[in-house]
């Protein structure tokens, strides 16, 4: 599955806070610029925060904040979940055999597409683009920038995701081939390929409304198109199942995709209505194109060669025995639930960080991002260490029914440790990647780290896939992922928000070790257990890991728990305001997620 989001996918997150204040010693000087970037920066205003921000307008943002995120956690673990049950759904009907790898091999597309339109690659150009279109809007420019950035992208967008599409169930033979070229079924792959080709347009569409809903600060109904998505996947594969196999599994992509839009296409009409008697500008500002195509190469091309570790895994896996493919895919599934969770503050804090960066405030961004770092490092590391002390009793209470055998539990527990093991390098890269691409400029470092990172996984799993099977492949993952979170913590600077490398490595060298020591706890006690059955071990040795690792939080000084504490009484604390409240960046007035789409 693809890393995120995100996205995402697991969607949109960078960590940009609006709550961050001015820590630390000033930060670094802003280079002038230059006489290409003045074109597209308008005069700006007096700085929107001044030297101290009002008490209670810091709270009021970080309320709206702690909310924000709330809901797109719960709706995001609601997906979370439907995913489970959709992969407990194939796993049942159809085990994890031949035909399930040839499902998998056409699940390449919509993964794919997942990384690049919703989750990394549109959401990395568009929120910082539509957060500009807003801070104009919120200057008083004349006509109204959101609706004629939407006239002049929205429909060169749809034209290339038809256009690829098209191209993707034409050069389905073809494509299977060089995705899996020892797979046995070959035919039935190129029927679901073509079938998951319907997604490269609606995953499109669905990740232009994300982009824009999340920039206008609205989160309830992009955080829950994968409830929508996995809905319809679910609902195809049991109506379908005994009639077309394998195949209604590759239709219910096609519906959920459609599902994706239709959840969020009302509240973005409602936004845009809003201003309707604004007419855009008749004619594109032309400068700005430029800059615009080369923001959205490098996204995507980052976004296509950080998914391109799938490809290598089941180029590698289709030359093991029947099922590897399979194991791999179940395993990457439930590993990866812990980094969607962590990057939910991200996805929220993103368009957050655009605008602040957009207004000029540096500072504010950088705390913002070492913050959700800190955090995200904290939340994953917890999960990780749950998964490798209980892989084994996880996958029995998950998938082990039906056709999905204890043979299969043993394989997939063994390779979903492995994974677990790069979960912190993915959390990383999915927080830092962001950074990069928060000023809404073009950056080409995040591509060359992970072009590095791509081909450590390559040949990290070009030699280890022989002696040590689908185990040897997930460690080459883990190992190039971890490659890549380094080199962009090592490029931050001028390039992207200038954090503290040294203040972010201090903060994981404290959690490391903490969820080192609570996942040989977790492991002794669920050991302990096992005659009591699968869910007393996992519950015996989830608690065990979460009690030792907040000790050893606490008593390690890490930021994390601090973090968390902070946010829920952020929620619990009467607010001052009402529900619609002025956000410091935008000096534009928003309301409560949940009253988002009144």
């Amino acid at each position: 599955m693809t890393t995120t989001s995100p996205h995402t996918a697991d969607g949109t997150g960078a960590r940009h806070g609006a709550d961050g204040g001015g820590a630390g010693a000033a930060g670094k000087a802003v280079a002038p610029p230059t006489a290409a970037a003045a074109r597209h920066t308008l005069p700006r205003a007096e700085p929107p925060y001044p030297e101290t921000a009002p008490p209670a307008e810091a709270r009021s943002s970080g309320r709206f904040l702690a909310r924000a995120a709330l809901v797109t956690a719960v709706l995001s673990v609601a997906g979370s979940v439907l995913g489970l049950v959709r992969d407990q759904a194939l796993a049942r009907l159809f085990g994890a055999g031949g035909e399930t790898d040839a499902f998998l091999v056409a699940w390449t597309v919509p993964e794919f597409a997942a990384t690049l339109l919703i989750e990394d690659g549109l959401a990395f150009a568009l929120v910082p683009m539509f957060s500009l279109a807003l801070a104009r809007r919120a200057r008083g420019t004349a006509g109204d920038p959101v609706r004629a950035l939407v006239a002049s992208t929205l429909p060169r967008l749809a034209l290339a995701f038809g256009a690829a599409g098209a191209l993707v169930a034409v050069a389905a033979p073809v494509l299977v081939r060089a995705l899996a070229p020892g797979l046995p079924n070959h035919a039935l792959a190129v029927d679901c390929t073509r079938l998951t080709a319907t997604c490269v347009v609606s995953f499109g569409l669905a990740g232009y409304c994300s982009a824009a809903l999340r920039a206008h600060r609205r989160f309830l109904a992009p955080a829950a198109i994968y409830v929508a998505y996995n809905t319809g996947i679910i609902a195809v594969m049991f109506v379908l199942g005994g009639r077309w196999g394998v195949r209604a599994a590759a239709a219910g992509v096609a519906v959920g995709g459609v599902l994706m839009v239709a959840a969020q296409l009302p509240s973005l009409l409602r936004r845009l209505k809003r201003h309707e008697g604004e007419r855009p500008p008749v004619v594109a500002d032309e400068a700005a194109r430029p800059l615009a195509l080369a923001l959205f190469a490098t996204v995507l091309l980052f976004a296509l060669c950080r998914q391109s570790q799938v490809l290598i895994e089941r180029f590698l896996a289709s030359g093991l025995p029947s099922g590897a493919i399979s194991h791999l895919n179940y395993a990457q599934k439930v590993a990866q639930i812990p980094m969607t969770l962590s990057l939910m503050l991200c996805t929220v804090t993103f368009p957050v960080v655009a605008r602040a960066l957009a207004d000029g405030d540096t500072e504010r961004a950088r705390d913002r991002v070492e913050r959700d770092v800190a955090l995200a490092a904290c939340l994953v590391l917890l999960g990780a260490a749950t998964v490798v002390a209980c892989a084994p009793q996880i996958v029995q209470l998950l998938f082990q029914r039906g056709a999905f055998t204890a043979a299969d539990t043993a394989a997939t527990a063994g390779v979903m440790r492995v994974y677990a093991l790069g979960l912190l390098g993915q959390t990383v890269v999915g927080a830092l990647a962001r950074s990069y691409f928060s000023a809404g400029r073009a950056s080409w470092y995040p591509l060359g780290a992970m072009a590095v990172g791509v081909v450590a996984t390559a040949v990290a799993g070009a030699s280890t896939v022989g002696p040590w099977g689908v185990s040897g492949i997930a460690a080459a993952n883990a190992a190039g992922i971890t490659v890549t979170a380094a080199l962009l913590l090592a490029g931050m600077g001028p390039r992207s928000v200038p954090v503290r490398v040294r203040r972010v490595l201090g903060d994981l060298g404290r959690v490391v070790p903490a969820a080192a020591v609570a996942t040989g706890a977790g492991a002794l006690a669920a050991d302990g257990v096992t005659g009591a059955g699968a869910a007393v071990s996992l519950a015996v040795g989830a608690a065990t890991v979460g009690g030792v690792f907040a000790v050893l939080c606490l008593a390690l000084g890490v930021r994390g728990p601090g973090t968390v504490l902070r946010t829920i009484r952020s929620l619990c604390s009467p607010s001052p305001r009402s529900v619609t409240q002025r956000h410091p960046h935008g000096r534009s007035r928003f309301r409560f997620p949940f009253r988002a789409d009144r």
